[in-house]
């Protein structure tokens, strides 16, 4: 599997990078892991606009999911080659009628289904395309999830966003590399089932077992590195910040 970070930081889009958006390909299928602002136009940097295979979405909150207004818009009004035809986005219930609230003028109520198929998302086992997928209902104020996805004999977990939670630690027990939110600063703030701070997405990979750890959904008013620190403090494997145009090989 190859990972390129599109997007990483948390909240709203920092100088650096847009909003989280992470871009899973294999066997020539694409995947793309949240579309949060300004990740459309970064996806454009790494692959065509109509190049996907399909979308998760990880929960509703604007920093996951906006963009995919703007990219209903290229697939619906798209005249060189005709409309798109629906992709799969896999995501929360509510989906749909969330961006279509969010656009608010789309020429009816059905028009998002006509280029995105909505596929409702539960806790469990699935296939998407070549990967083999595996998804929790992780901790955060609305509903949102964390995925594990296998190929080749190796994996990758995204947490999507959330509190401490036993659910992530089973997502991601022996997942090669693992992709954590750390939004908080250890000593700081301390709101639970909201986020995770550095120290605790370091120890939910020292205690999955995990083979990597990237941090990520780093907002632009939190210390990166005093997140690093914090997790290393706890988890003695490879870790690192997530970077917009990172890539790795899983």
């Amino acid at each position: 599997m190859k990972l390129t970070v599109v997007g990483c930081s948390g909240s709203f889009p920092s100088a650096e990078s847009a909003c989280s958006s992470y871009l899973v390909e294999a066997d020539g299928f694409r995947l793309l892991l949240d579309m949060g602002n300004g990740a459309l136009g970064e996806l454009q940097r790494h692959i065509g606009l109509y190049d996907l295979d399909a979308i998760f979405l990880s929960h509703l909150h604007a920093d996951h999911c906006i963009d995919m207004c703007g990219y209903f818009v290229a697939r619906y009004y798209r005249h060189e080659g005709g409309r798109c035809s629906a992709i799969p986005v896999y995501a929360p219930s509510g989906a749909e009628q969330r961006l279509t609230t969010a656009y608010a003028d789309t020429p009816s109520e059905k028009s998002m289904s006509e280029v995105f198929d909505f596929r409702t998302l539960s806790s469990g086992s699935f296939d998407i395309g070549p990967f083999r997928v595996r998804t929790e209902k992780v901790c955060h104020p609305v509903e949102a999830y964390g995925i594990r996805l296998e190929h080749g004999g190796t994996s990758l977990v995204y947490s999507g966003d959330t509190g401490v939670c036993d659910e992530l630690d089973a997502l991601a027990a022996g997942a090669d590399l693992f992709l954590c939110e750390a939004s908080f600063t250890y000593g700081k703030e301390d709101i639970p089932g909201l986020h995770l701070n550095g120290r605790e997405a370091g120890a939910h990979a020292a205690r999955a077992g995990a083979g990597r750890l990237v941090l990520t959904h780093v907002p632009p008013w939190t210390d990166g590195e005093r997140n690093l620190a914090d997790a290393r403090a706890v988890y003695d494997g490879p870790s690192e910040l997530a970077r917009a145009g990172a890539v790795y090989e899983v």
